[in-house]
């Protein structure tokens, strides 16, 4: 997921040097030297220091209790109270400077101003919060922090201890996006919480239990037409869920699953008419795969019959293909009432079209990584439909698809095996090369490569031939056998790679779903 193109546009911005005319004479040359110089004096502003601070802190404190004083006093009459709030808008302006001063965030903290400014957000006046929010981006940037994480890291506390989430959300609701001040605002504040969440991860966590952030975001992708809020409210509630187990589950809870599909929905026939549009569509699938992690989740989908629709997407072709499929393969990854129900609607032929090679082609998959990431993902799709449908007329149909037209499913599983094979063993070889150049690498350091190079899709492969051979299918097994002779191996191969496997499964999903696994391997090694 990359960063949203106009991040920047609210933020600061860099004057490009351009040439008047296009002209390089000397003249124009000194010309526009001056003209820098005159600028830069002009706009020059040192940053400042603790007095400077305790100077601005004082006038701020000062026009902020003049503001409130009047507009108590005179409440039906704006007039009276008008010039206290240019005075105000003006003293924010002036803390913006802080931003190039971050070592001065821990004396801002003990000045106690943190509270002040935060209560802000809840002014009347929209333009005064519209302020603090542009204020509070500013003080958050990425690159401020870069390289004074512990100063940010302070504000950034003292922020979330005087409840700068549960305001900066009650805001967000208010602002008006066909405003386009209030517009920037909305961006300002989904930059904030980005922000937030790089300095202190545990606030992706915080602002969904503390806030209705989560009901926030799903209104606004409900919202058919597409804008630059729309595209970042996507990316910000990927962030959410990537790593949080919790916010996956508390989405699902409140009907983010069905949201999402209806959001993915609007693109089954049609594609995104610009790439910032494709980047929010492959934003919405990134939540949607995050929420398909929890096993509720995935049973939500199913009811929700979002099987039918990811099978609808992947038949129109359409630039949503790739991302239905990955879809497809989160939510039937151990978890067997999808793999019937793809089996039920029809879900095997679209499936081995794309594990034949017939993807479609259009501008945005050209890329050769691209067709290796769908590979893969079929690669593991299959391998959980044979996890997943272990008898019966489904398992039946599922291993039909590997007798017809002369095992051709076969051939193109060992076509894969070699292909992955071979670059194991060249990951394998360079590793050896760098241990021989005394660049030495633990076990675990040399399987995760080995594991980045596609050893996994390799072990799948390899469980998709155990399944396989074990089904005593005689076509079959003597189909496997001749390709292995082909290509001078033999089973002793495909057991090599199965105990490898079986030696590295992870307890994530529990030791006694480890147990059942390793056993399943270690029955294909038998076996072959």
């Amino acid at each position: 997921m990359e960063v949203v193109d106009g991040r920047n546009s609210n933020t600061k911005r860099k004057r490009d040097d351009v040439v008047p005319n296009g002209n390089s004479n000397s003249k124009n040359d000194i010309d526009l030297s001056l003209l820098e110089a005159v600028e830069k004096s002009q706009n020059a502003v040192e940053a400042p220091d603790l007095r400077t601070l305790k100077k601005v802190v004082l006038s701020f404190e000062r026009r902020l209790k003049d503001n409130i004083g009047a507009r108590l006093k005179y409440p039906d009459q704006p007039d009276r109270f008008a010039d206290s709030e240019v005075e105000l808008h003006e003293d924010l302006q002036k803390l913006k400077l802080l931003a190039g001063a971050p070592d001065l965030y821990p004396d801002l903290v003990s000045l106690n101003t943190v509270p002040s400014i935060l209560n802000l957000l809840g002014h009347d006046n929209t333009d005064i919060a519209i302020d603090v929010v542009q204020l509070l981006q500013e003080l958050t940037d990425d690159e401020v922090f870069d390289e004074n994480d512990e100063a940010v890291g302070v504000l950034v506390d003292a922020l979330v201890d005087n409840n700068v989430l549960e305001l900066l959300v009650q805001n967000l609701q208010r602002l008006n996006d066909s405003d386009p001040d209030e517009s920037a605002a909305v961006y300002g504040t989904l930059a904030t919480i980005e922000n937030l969440i790089e300095v202190k991860p545990a606030v992706a966590e915080l602002v969904c239990e503390r806030t209705k952030l989560f009901k926030w975001l799903m209104g606004k992708i409900k919202v058919r037409e597409f804008d630059g809020n729309k595209q970042y409210a996507s990316e910000i509630l990927a962030i959410l869920l990537q790593s949080s187990v919790a916010n996956q589950k508390k989405l699902g809870q409140m009907n983010g699953v069905d949201v999402l599909l209806q959001a993915v929905a609007m693109y089954k026939s049609k594609d995104p008419k610009s790439s910032d549009e494709a980047e929010m569509l492959e934003n919405l699938f990134d939540c949607l795969c995050c929420l398909l992690m929890p096993l509720e989740n995935k049973e939500r989908f199913v009811k929700a019959e979002g099987v039918e629709l990811m099978i609808i997407i992947i038949k129109q072709k359409k630039s949503a293909y790739g991302s239905a499929i990955r879809a497809l393969d989160f939510a039937m990854t151990k978890y067997p009432p999808a793999c019937e129900r793809f089996i039920d609607v029809l879900g095997l032929k679209t499936a081995f079209a794309a594990f034949m090679g017939k993807i479609p082609i259009n501008k945005r998959n050209k890329k050769e990584r691209y067709h290796e990431e769908l590979e893969e993902r079929i690669v593991s799709l299959i391998a959980s439909l044979f996890g997943g449908i272990l008898r019966g007329s489904r398992r039946e149909r599922l291993l039909s698809k590997f007798v017809e037209n002369e095992c051709e499913k076969i051939d193109r599983l060992m076509e894969l095996y070699m292909r992955y094979s071979d670059r194991v063993k060249a990951e394998t070889e360079r590793m050896d090369q760098l241990e021989l150049d005394d660049l030495e690498m633990d076990e675990e350091e040399k399987y995760n490569r080995k594991l980045e190079s596609g050893l996994y899709t390799l072990q799948l492969i390899a469980v998709i031939l155990g399944h396989l051979w074990c089904s005593e299918h005689p076509q079959m097994r003597a189909r496997i056998e001749l390709l292995l002779k082909q290509q001078k191996l033999t089973k002793k191969d495909v057991k090599d790679i199965l105990q490898e496997y079986h030696d590295n499964i992870g307890d994530v999903d529990g030791p006694e779903e480890m147990e059942r696994s390793q056993a399943k391997i270690q029955r294909f090694i038998s076996a072959l």
